[in-house]
């Protein structure tokens, strides 16, 4: 009887990392948010197109390695201008002005550093947040005027796949693990033989 009363904690638990599995896989979506981004004009004359960077570092601590976090973006007028996520190290070669945002690199300069988006889009970026520093940028394209856009952004958030595998696993030895310590399958099967 004792061992069966046992048995409930390696049980709980077991649930408990179900309960966590099924909440990752179904995962968490924020709600669309919508913001105007500065774009930087780019007249007819420029010799390429300087790029808008901001001016502070997007930084995601090692701990997020565990989850899967995925930026979606969406601009209104892709044939005019484009966004970017660049690692956090461009801005020493083409820092910002602390004002503006405007640096002195063209997009083929820029082009180097981009982990998503950038001058090939079709109006959508999809990002995977990494653990790592990044900067987001921002152009026009040759001829445009224009000097912002409206950006949606949602994002959604669930465990890497390799934690849920891990949580599958452990739920499953320990309810297994459970089910052997109230029921031993020793006795259910001399029980069965019996008959």
């Amino acid at each position: 009887m004792m061992v069966r009363i046992l048995s409930l904690l390696p049980m709980l638990v077991g649930l408990l990392c179900a309960l966590i599995l099924l909440l990752s896989l179904v995962g968490y979506q924020t709600p669309e948010t919508g913001n105007q981004v500065p774009i930087i004009p780019c007249p007819d004359d420029d010799a390429g197109c300087n790029v808008g960077m901001t001016t502070k570092n997007l930084d995601v601590p090692r701990a997020f390695g565990l989850l899967e976090i995925t930026l979606e973006l969406e601009w209104k007028e892709p044939d005019r201008g484009w966004l970017g996520v660049v690692d956090a190290s461009a801005a020493e070669e083409c820092p910002p002005d602390s004002t503006t945002g405007l640096t002195h690199c063209t997009e083929e300069q820029i082009g180097r550093f981009l982990v998503a988006g950038g001058p090939q889009n079709d109006g959508s970026m999809r990002f995977r947040l990494e653990p790592g520093s990044y900067r987001f940028v921002t152009a026009g394209y040759e001829g445009s005027s224009l000097d912002s856009q409206r950006v949606e952004m949602s994002s959604s958030v669930h465990l890497d796949n390799i934690v849920e595998i891990v949580l599958a696993g452990t739920s499953g030895l320990l309810l297994i693990g459970a089910g052997e310590m109230a029921f031993p399958v020793r006795n259910l099967l001399k029980r069965f033989r019996g008959q």
